[in-house]
């Protein structure tokens, strides 16, 4: 079946008040057939709505009556080795299911809310391979630079962004290429959402006291070359990270920060010296994942149609980006340029996008924000300095993914969120 039969079976059982246990299995296959990332069953004043997270987007699939909610709590709290008979405090569980032969984990999170318990699971493909950084959306500098960071022996690696950003996936491509028989791999995480073999992955616990902090310190006591902490989220996380990097470890991590700038002086509002930044940090990467033009039914749209800040934004943009990655990436769009807009058709359930793929940023430490770290200069004037070095900003890698078709104008500015000013 397919996804659209799928969700008019589901609707119509629903309507008819009937079979749970069908009810329960078609939320789920519906999600997977749609690429859906995390499914939402929420309760509101006078119905239930089921809505599917896809291409990062929540969208409503169908609505249903309150009282069948109860039957459909009970059976996903079964499924997920919960309990059934609480449901004054949130609880998670996890389903192991094979759809389609792919084998999928459901990582199940209960609520209570003031209309009943709400539930959202999010889907992990197993069968999935991790992606490379290439097929990310890594690429020209911002590649090279990221290869050069990993080759090094030690250091701190940071990728930066808001969640659901690709962070981890991130992570997890650098691992792939780090992952060698002559390497002691450790990873402290929060969940473990992919098993990589040969890597010794380790769950934290806060309620039990085993935090990122006490995890990194075991961990250096476990001869390891390489650790990836999940987060940075205290002072004493990082300052045991920067201790690891100065004594010979590669450390590889996340923080929540708007730009690749911002996560210098976060650090800095952590407590931490700023002489220690230089010496340990090799690369901070920010990222946002922007969704894909449908290639089925994308359209080219008139010089015309784009409006007259866009127009001058796209001009700066490119103005500023270094012309050997211009003629590297967008060398032959630049001749007659042509931007694409979104359009829809079936392929894409009417949507005009079509999967995700990251923008990037990825601030390198030059001598001049060096300099600038150590005379504590805001973040404003080390973005500054750092796209004066070459820095490829979230706004121009989305302009060149939009030159090159991947992308609409629109949706590069509504995630990088960047307006250049004169």
């Amino acid at each position: 079946m397919d996804a659209k039969t799928v969700i008019a079976k589901l609707k119509d059982l629903v309507y008819k008040w009937d079979n749970i246990q069908e009810i329960c299995d078609l939320m789920i296959l519906g999600a997977v057939l749609l690429d859906s990332s995390d499914i939402h069953v929420e309760p509101l004043s006078s119905y239930v709505r089921l809505r599917y997270r896809t291409d990062g987007e929540l969208k409503e699939i169908l609505e249903y009556q309150s009282f069948i909610h109860q039957g459909v709590i009970a059976r996903f709290k079964i499924l997920s080795d919960l309990k059934i008979d609480e449901s004054r405090v949130p609880q998670d569980g996890r389903i192991s299911k094979t759809i389609d032969g792919k084998p999928l984990d459901l990582r199940v999170s209960t609520l209570p809310t003031v209309h009943g318990e709400k539930i959202v699971m999010r889907i992990v493909d197993k069968s999935k391979k991790i992606p490379e950084l290439s097929q990310l959306g890594i690429e020209g500098k911002n590649l090279e630079l990221i290869k050069k960071a990993i080759a090094l022996p030690n250091g701190v690696i940071l990728t930066s962004g808001p969640t659901g950003s690709g962070k981890s996936t991130t992570l997890y491509s650098i691992l792939t290429i780090l992952n060698a028989v002559n390497v002691n791999i450790m990873t402290l995480e929060d969940p473990v959402e992919n098993q990589v073999d040969g890597v010794s992955q380790s769950q934290v616990k806060p309620a039990i006291g085993y935090t990122f902090a006490y995890g990194l310190r075991t961990a250096l006591r476990q001869d390891p070359d390489i650790i990836m902490v999940w987060e940075m989220r205290d002072k004493e996380t990082v300052d045991i990270a920067i201790e690891a990097s100065l004594t010979g470890h590669l450390v590889l991590s996340t923080i929540h920060t708007n730009n690749a700038s911002e996560t210098i002086t976060r650090i800095l509002n952590m407590g931490v010296q700023p002489f220690l930044i230089p010496a340990s940090l090799n690369l901070v990467i920010a990222q946002r994942l922007i969704k894909k033009l449908c290639p089925h039914c994308k359209q080219p749209m008139s010089m015309s149609d784009i409006d007259e800040k866009t127009l001058k934004n796209i001009k700066y943009s490119l103005s500023i980006t270094p012309k050997k990655e211009l003629e590297q990436r967008v060398g032959s769009f630049l001749k007659k340029p042509v931007f694409y807009k979104a359009v829809g058709c079936d392929k894409c359930d009417d949507s005009g996008y079509k999967w995700r793929l990251g923008l990037y940023e990825m601030l390198e430490i030059s001598p001049w924000v060096k300099d600038m770290i150590l005379q504590g200069a805001s973040a404003f004037n080390i973005n500054r300095q750092a796209v004066k070095d070459g820095m490829i900003s979230l706004e121009q890698d989305g302009v060149m993914k939009a030159l090159s078709g991947l992308t609409s104008l629109e949706e590069v500015y509504r995630v990088s969120k960047t307006q250049n000013e004169d």
